[in-house]
């Protein structure tokens, strides 16, 4: 059989299996409810790896990319990834741009008073430093240092409010400079733009054990991370997904595969009218 037989018979039986998988999946969601009928629309920004991020290949992989696509398949969805910046994350959600925000949004009270939250991770913050900077090894240690953060997110209000603790204490404080992403951040640091990038531990954990950088300070203002949706809809079955996939064993088995800690709490949506 040629090589051309073979393709063009894998092409029919991919073609049969998906037709087959459409026709006993009924998607779960209606088409009311989301930007494009049968899709998962998803927001992310593909520089934070291990998390989500963009391989050699240009492929989209990470432990929120795997979670977003299992989240859509018991959905009887089909995932679809648009990389976004993080400061356009919440104007997009609330403008009916994506049905969801997997990006890592750290939850605050503010934001579930605007949009539905499903805080799903545990993080905090963590500072990196170059591999030569050996100075550097607590919150003190920070002061006078010139860092890099991403505009707009729960990392830059937390650099902020280390600068204003350590001026209160009668120290230098930090000179702030932010970036449209972490990617952007991190290359900084790399030419010596800037001296140390406040980003989250998981990151900052990832870089370290490359010998990228060292995570010179950790463990900073820890705080659930969450995905979040203007449907509540949509959002109440992506909890529902969340606490099957908790009681079956896959939730646990991805986070340990990363190394990355779970949230304690049940995987109820917070939000507006809640």
């Amino acid at each position: 059989m040629s090589f051309r037989t073979i393709s063009l018979a894998s092409v029919l039986l991919v073609s049969t299996a998906a037709s087959a998988f459409a026709q006993t999946c009924t998607p779960k969601i209606a088409d009311s409810e989301l930007v494009k009928p049968g899709t998962l629309t998803m927001s992310t920004n593909p520089t934070l790896p291990p998390l989500q991020f963009v391989d050699s290949t240009g492929e989209l992989k990470g432990m929120r990319v795997e979670l977003g696509r299992e989240i859509a398949k018991r959905l009887c969805l089909t995932p679809d990834y648009i990389r976004i910046e993080f400061s356009a994350m919440i104007p997009g959600l609330q403008a009916g741009r994506w049905d969801m925000i997997n990006t890592g949004i750290f939850f605050t009270a503010e934001r579930a008073a605007m949009m539905q939250m499903i805080p799903y991770e545990d993080q905090a913050i963590s500072v990196s430093v170059a591999t030569s900077n050996t100075a550097v090894k607590d919150k003190d240690g920070l002061d006078g240092l010139r860092v890099g953060v991403e505009i707009g997110g729960f990392e830059e209000t937390k650099t902020r409010a280390l600068d204003a603790e350590l001026k209160a204490a009668g120290k230098k404080g930090l000179t702030i400079q932010t970036f449209d992403n972490f990617a952007l951040a991190y290359q900084a640091l790399r030419a010596g733009q800037v001296e140390g990038v406040v980003s989250i531990d998981g990151v900052a954990k990832e870089y370290d054990t490359r010998g990228d950088f060292r995570r010179a300070v950790s463990g900073l203002y820890p705080a659930p991370v969450a995905v979040a949706f203007k449907s509540t809809t949509l959002a109440d079955a992506v909890s529902g997904v969340l606490k099957e996939m908790k009681a079956d064993g896959s939730l646990g088995k991805l986070f340990d595969s990363y190394g990355m800690p779970m949230v304690t709490s049940d995987y109820s949506v917070k939000g507006p009218g809640r």
